[in-house]
């Protein structure tokens, strides 16, 4: 099902080891921090490709192709490689910087025949977060959403009055208890898939890449910072969510609260097992879940 998905989505990329920042969050991002901002002035150009790194400071770079090849890659690496497509024309798409601050090297190639590209372009770019947190609060390719989204509307009304802690409480008790896995989807879905959190909301339904950034981009539009990961859950590829409370740090680990533990922050097998014990048990097992990417 979803390891199915996830091989052909990631089969382009090479992973190595990365650590993650340990810091405090104070809290304090405003409400707007998740809206993009429109493109400045630190701009690089190649063939057919424009790059605008304006923002970087914000956690995201934006890429723009106007050539007409239909199969073009954006590889963003520090330590480890990052391999998304391009999929639009003349407008930009968006791309998270996800290993904090350093050096990342950033290609665009164009395909040349069957799995065979050709570079397009290569930029180095230095990247110092205003705040570690920013990749995590913005929208993104994979965690796409804006003030319009559907599912910002369900999060704002989900967490009036709510401070973080009841804030992920609710959305993550919404996601469970009202999205069902899609397995017709899980079939038949091909390479390239991106999240239509939307689409996800009105079907009620979706694959575990939907579960995720569906609840991370509610979260993120309340101002938690929120991963959405992709590594194996067992022996499959799987999708679920990491967030970080001021009071608590990541939570990369645990989710499910009952007022004294939580359970592991993957909304798709919770759901998909009703929240049965023995899913319970595997969920709230750390070991069984390796991080490869986040997002």
């Amino acid at each position: 099902m979803c390891a199915a998905l996830l091989a052909a989505v990631l089969r382009w990329t090479a992973v190595t080891e990365k650590e993650e920042a340990a810091a405090i969050w104070d809290g304090t991002m405003p409400l707007t921090a998740w809206m993009l901002e429109v493109p400045d002035c630190v701009i690089f150009r190649g063939e057919g490709v424009v790059m605008d790194a304006s923002h970087a400071d914000s956690g995201y770079l934006m890429i723009k192709y106007t050539g007409d090849n239909p199969r073009i890659k954006v590889q963003v690496t520090r330590n480890t490689v990052y391999t998304y497509d391009l999929n639009f024309r003349d407008r930009y798409e968006v791309y998270p910087f996800t290993e904090g601050d350093g050096r990342y090297s950033v290609k665009v190639f164009e395909n040349i025949c069957g799995n065979q590209y050709s570079q397009l372009m290569s930029q180095t770019i230095f990247v110092s977060l205003s705040n570690e947190f920013q990749p995590f609060l913005v929208p993104n390719q994979y965690v796409n959403f804006s003030s319009d989204s559907m599912a910002v509307t369900l999060a704002n009304q989900l967490s009036v009055g709510k401070n973080q802690l009841d804030t992920v409480s609710a959305v993550y008790q919404y996601v469970t208890s009202n999205i069902t896995y899609d397995y017709a989807k899980a079939q038949s879905v091909r390479g390239g898939y991106l999240p239509d959190i939307d689409e996800t909301l009105e079907n009620r339904k979706g694959i575990c890449f939907d579960y995720a950034a569906l609840m991370a981009a509610m979260l993120r539009s309340q101002n938690i910072p929120t991963k959405l990961v992709i590594g194996y859950a067992g022996d499959a590829y799987h999708a679920w969510v990491s967030i970080f409370l001021k009071e608590r740090g990541w939570i990369d680990n645990l989710v499910w609260f009952d007022g004294e533990h939580w359970s592991y922050m993957d909304p798709t097998f919770i759901s998909t097992g009703k929240n049965s014990e023995n899913v319970r048990r595997f969920v709230g097992n750390s070991s069984n879940y390796v991080e490869k990417y986040s997002y």
